[in-house]
């Protein structure tokens, strides 16, 4: 049975400019990789071409399924939840959602957003830290949503970080790294597939150069695991993880 990493996003184009590294990696070392996006997009400030949110949605899932297809993604999902509004929903309605895709999923490995924000230190970003990092709890728990599939319990739970900042945005307060991965050897395969967003124009202006400068390697921290360990620095998100069914 192949490893499994699931990235749990909230926009279309976070899987690749947040963790398109590590997607394209391990999706290249035979990792069975997925990702699951919360909402598709419609409230995005780059319109493209779109003359309605309905249709600017539309846009975007086809924009997120052409990237997840460069990336090499096994599995690729846009949920229905609005774009903007992930803070107001109920977390634990938000983290039952995502704790019946963990179980269906069952990944060995969970990386999602910090809850600084990341980098644009989007609420929507923090919304989907609070909810992953409830699912990933709860989804091996036999007290927690007992009719949401069969238990299972993922390994590790990793935030991107990061080391340096868009220009022209506040900051955020990113959590410590402990993982540093040398995502150069598919550092064309991110760039590509954020390409595909091409109703995001505007943004790849300002994030292609930031890659250029910065993006040979993506960061992480390791917030959750099933075993007490020192924190300690690594290149390997998979290291000591088990290859379990």
């Amino acid at each position: 049975m192949p490893l499994r990493l699931l990235c749990i996003c909230a926009h279309p184009d976070d899987e690749c400019f947040g963790f398109g590294g590590a997607l394209a990696l391990y999706a290249s070392r035979g990792v069975e990789t997925s990702v699951l996006c919360l909402t598709d997009g419609q409230a995005a400030t780059n319109r493209g071409d779109a003359s309605s949110a309905k249709q600017l949605g539309q846009t975007r899932r086809a924009e997120f399924e052409a990237s997840c297809k460069v990336l090499g993604v096994a599995n690729y999902q846009v949920l229905d939840f609005h774009d903007g509004q992930l803070e107001h929903e109920r977390l634990s309605d938000l983290a039952g959602v995502l704790v019946s895709h963990i179980r269906r999923f069952r990944p060995h490995v969970v990386i999602t957003f910090g809850l600084d924000g990341g980098v644009n230190t989007h609420p929507d970003h923090t919304t989907v830290s609070a909810a992953t990092s409830a699912a990933f709890h709860w989804s091996g728990s036999p007290k927690r949503y007992i009719t949401s599939g069969d238990l299972w319990q993922p390994q590790r739970l990793y935030y991107l970080t990061t080391n340096s900042f868009l220009p022209d945005r506040r900051a955020p307060l990113p959590p410590p790294w402990t993982h540093t991965l040398d995502i150069s050897s598919v550092f064309d395969k991110k760039k590509e597939a954020f390409a595909q967003h091409k109703s995001q124009a505007p943004l790849m202006q300002i994030a292609i150069p930031f890659f250029e400068k910065h993006g040979t390697d993506e960061r992480y921290c390791l917030a959750a695991a099933i075993t007490p360990q020192p924190a300690r620095q690594s290149t390997e998100l998979f290291e000591g993880v088990a290859d379990t069914p």
